[in-house]
């Protein structure tokens, strides 16, 4: 439309390069052959140093190479992490002339989003009238210097004039009540001027094709019978297309109504093979009496329903199962609607596990203090870093409950749980450190991050769709784990057609390029490869949910 746009991507695991056949910079690069279009990824690691740097810039002269070292330290967790990256995301809404027409932010999944958007508000909150700053952003003085820019964010997200939320959805019943309570939040945060887009929602194109209907009456159900929050949304639909949309041309086909059969993928397809369903995953993880199972993945492939049907199934086989979730947008108790003798189920819930800590911290810690000095360490405790250590305690208390019953976690999407293995990885590193300093033998300690990286203990599970963005976004997060020496033990690919037996042509076009991520994960990326296919009934409440733990042939 002749507009400057600034495309931004605020998610840790973002997939924008392959998305527009780029590379991704910390700065504002052209995409050839889409003039007036700039790309920039907001890359976490890179916003931590430069924010440290600023930091360590904030400090005296006279400062001591020891105390600047303790700082560093200091600013080594996650939580800087999480809140330099937020301030480069501020910086871009604070600029009253950055140059664009528009500013449009490919953000992170729902929970982590949220927690994004929240800063604003909450450092600001911490900021007004606090003199003595937060321990886990080093200084006073680098977190002050902040504060201007953390309120321009916070007023420039709140303008209705400026800001416009787009909120995403598939037809799906589970996605559309998560992106009614993500509303509702965003309202509550003060961004009210919200838009919806429900995309690949599909049409049969053959009324005998019973696969074909009984999904398209799915996605229309869940339509219909949207929450009235969201019915009261300006709102477009996106129909499903027969290709995936990655690349310029597939990007343009979303814009026209005309069919482009020029993407069309022409392969051969076979679906006489074999393929391993959820009940022989289950078998693999039952040859154990225990173990952490860690379902992980992007947001909205289906990570709550895997790890429910796989808790389901090690109870069916006799064993006691811990099923909980570190998702701030979990919805395991909808999933699951019912009790079931063996299974215990249970959130992390940031905010009670925050305030959990803070009684801890204060009747230990602050027991032998002065009202004064009791008063300031509440203060400090206020900060919204402490939500990073809290979440931690809590993960790994579930995680050593491992070493004698089976416990299930549905994790939170990649971004979100990478920085918990961020602060997974440093409290490792920490506490070797200072064990060794001690001179405690180090032969007899165990800390959380070992029992992730032990095989015989910990079994992740990565979920992906069978599209080409879902599963480049799988590999992202199995080689991040790669590095910090955790080795995913099965993939699970969600919503496969291949068995489905359907003639649609959408669908049958679709079953082609499933056939070819399949073939490209097990060339190079896992050889343990199990397929949960497309339901034609939502997989929610436990009968549901015992159905899809059968044999790939038998649905």
């Amino acid at each position: 439309a002749g507009k400057k746009i600034l495309l931004v991507s605020t998610d840790a695991a973002s997939n924008l390069d392959e998305m527009l056949g780029i590379e991704l910079k910390n700065y504002p690069v052209a995409v050839p052959q889409v003039k007036g279009l700039f790309v920039l990824n907001i890359n976490p690691d890179n916003a931590a140093e430069a924010y440290r740097l600023r930091v360590l810039n904030q400090m005296s002269d006279v400062s001591s190479e020891k105390e600047r070292a303790n700082v560093r330290e200091q600013l080594s967790g996650a939580c800087t992490t999480e809140i330099a990256a937020f301030d480069e995301f501020a910086s871009l809404l604070a600029a009253k002339d950055n140059g664009y027409d528009h500013v449009v932010f490919d953000t992170a999944p729902t929970g982590h989003t949220l927690r994004l958007l929240s800063l604003p508000k909450a450092w600001s909150g911490f900021l007004d009238g606090n003199d003595r700053g937060a321990s886990c952003l080093g200084p006073h003085s680098g977190l002050k210097m902040q504060e201007a820019r953390f309120l321009l964010a916070f007023n420039a997200l709140s303008d209705k004039e400026l800001t416009t939320v787009i909120l995403v959805t598939r037809a799906e019943k589970s996605a559309i009540a998560e992106v009614a309570r993500t509303s509702e939040e965003l309202k509550i945060l003060g961004l009210t001027n919200q838009k919806l887009i429900i995309n690949g929602v599909f049409k049969a194109s053959n009324e005998s094709d019973n696969i074909a209907v009984s999904i398209q009456n799915l996605g229309l159900s869940a339509i219909n019978e949207m929450p009235q929050i969201l019915k009261s949304l300006p709102t477009d639909i996106v129909p499903l297309k027969p290709f995936d949309t990655v690349g310029l041309q597939a990007l343009r086909s979303l814009l026209s109504s005309e069919k482009d059969k020029s993407i069309f993928i022409n392969a051969p397809t076979s679906t006489n093979q074999n393929y391993l369903g959820l009940r022989e995953l289950v078998d693999e993880l039952a040859k154990s009496n225990h173990g952490l199972i860690m379902v992980m993945g992007k947001g909205g492939v289906g990570k709550t329903t895997v790890a429910s049907a796989l808790a389901l199934g090690l109870v069916e086989r006799g064993n006691k199962v811990h099923l909980s979730t570190t998702d701030p947008a979990a919805h395991l108790i909808n999933t699951l609607s019912g009790d079931v003798e063996g299974l215990q189920v249970s959130r992390i819930d940031p905010k009670v596990e925050t305030q959990k800590y803070i009684d801890k911290i204060m009747e230990t810690k602050g027991a032998k203090h002065s009202d004064a000095e009791k008063a300031l360490m509440l203060e400090d405790l206020q900060s919204p870093c402490t939500e990073e250590v809290a979440v931690f305690h809590a993960f790994s208390k579930i995680v050593s409950e491992a070493h004698n019953s089976f416990v299930v976690l549905d994790t939170a999407p990649t971004g979100h749980s990478l920085l918990l293995m961020d602060a997974t990885g440093v409290y490792h590193r920490q506490s070797i450190r200072d064990l060794s300093k001690a001179g405690i033998d180090l032969s007899r300690i165990v800390t959380p991050l070992m029992r992730l990286q032990d095989p015989n203990y910990t079994k992740i599970i990565l979920v992906s769709l069978p599209e080409t963005t879902p599963v480049s976004q799988a590999k992202a997060l199995q080689a991040d784990l790669r590095r910090a020496k955790i080795e995913p033990f099965a993939w699970v690919i969600n919503k496969s057609i291949l068995a489905s037996g359907t003639i649609d042509p959408i669908l049958t076009t679709r079953m082609q390029g499933e056939e070819k991520q399949i073939e490209r994960i097990k060339n190079g990326l896992s050889s343990n490869i199990f397929l949960l296919p497309w339901q034609t009934t939502p997989p929610v409440g436990i009968s549901a949910l015992k159905k899809i733990i059968k044999s790939f042939k038998s649905i």
